[in-house]
């Protein structure tokens, strides 16, 4: 017999608001375990609306 793969057996893969909070609480807390960092800081800066812009590439650089 052939078993489901995860996404479909994961509630938390089915409903994508729930995905993100746990992926962010997973992340926040495995990082305040790294850094000392409190996780609540950390939670707060992975759920800022506003995302950080690209780096450009300058036309000297080695890239």
């Amino acid at each position: 017999m052939r078993k489901k793969p995860l996404i479909e057996t994961n509630p938390f893969f089915k409903t994508p608001e729930k995905y993100r909070k746990a992926l962010v609480t997973n992340i926040a807390t495995s990082t305040a375990i790294e850094t000392g960092m409190p996780v609540e800081e950390i939670a707060r800066m992975l759920s800022e609306k506003e995302k950080a812009k690209p780096v450009k590439k300058s036309k000297g650089s080695a890239q």
